[in-house]
């Protein structure tokens, strides 16, 4: 099951959302994570799927597969000795291959110096690495799941919002006490932030980053678990108790998903 950190949210917007391009003021790529001894097994499986994919690249100590999704987004594929996190079982991908998680994110900048003091001097990220233009920040005692990397794209245009674009990056803590603490210093910091919102399975507040991205932060608690076992995760649509009266239209305008096997 995944853990806070693996959890990846789509918005359905089909054929009536406006397509977004990719520019800067954006996240630019989501990173995946895989052990190093699972780069051949990758570089296979996106030769066999006909992905078209740059790389191996050599970035820092890793090595990195970049291709895009049917959206046109950058994705990444990251390989590195750092991975220790166990695998999952599928009937597609063999355990010892599966992806991780999030390796990190990059978010795409012009110029990223006020982002960067924005994450080091208010978010308490630290600055681990970085190359000419990339800087790399992480939290904590860093590791897979714990990276941003700040992109510098002087010449590039800004992004349009919209289909194949991130709309936010979400960053967890552990529970309702830390992230008021959070949300506290950030009004402190005159940062204009949201309310607590309840999602049903977390808390979150908003806020952005001077270059514009979208902030989220939300809790651990009370997690995915409140309203079904392990065994039914993913089977059924499940709705918070206030859109549960609307469930046949959400469902009429949702499209249709096939689980693998």
């Amino acid at each position: 099951m995944g853990k806070p950190g693996s959890v990846l949210t789509f918005f359905p917007w089909n054929e009536h959302g406006f397509k977004g391009k990719s520019g800067t003021g954006q996240i630019g790529t989501i990173s995946y994570s895989v052990p190093l001894s699972s780069l051949d097994f990758w570089i296979k499986h996106l030769t066999k799927n006909k992905i078209d994919f740059a790389g191996p690249l050599n970035r820092f100590n890793e090595q990195v597969l970049i291709f895009e999704d049917h959206d046109e987004f950058e994705v990444e594929i990251v390989a590195s000795e750092e991975e220790k996190r166990p695998g999952w079982k599928s009937s597609f991908i063999p355990e010892e291959h599966s992806i991780r998680g999030f390796w990190g994110a990059s978010i795409w900048h012009q110029n990223t110096a006020a982002t960067e003091r924005f994450m080091t001097e208010i978010l308490e990220f630290k600055k681990v690495k970085e190359t000419q233009n990339r800087i790399r920040l992480t939290l904590n005692n860093g590791g897979p799941g714990a990276y941003v990397d700040l992109i510098s794209l002087p010449n590039q245009l800004r992004g349009i919002m919209g289909v194949g674009a991130v709309h936010h990056i979400a960053f967890r803590t552990d529970d309702d006490d830390t992230q008021l603490k959070a949300r506290e210093k950030l009004i402190q910091k005159n940062i204009d932030v949201t309310p607590v919102v309840d999602r049903n399975y977390f808390q979150s507040i908003y806020f952005k980053e001077p270059g514009n991205v979208l902030f989220e932060i939300a809790t651990d608690p009370p997690g995915f678990l409140i309203d079904e076992p392990v065994e039914s995760l993913g089977k059924s649509l499940k709705l918070p108790k206030w859109f549960e009266s609307a469930r046949t239209e959400i469902e009429a305008n949702l499209p249709k998903i096939t689980i693998p096997e």
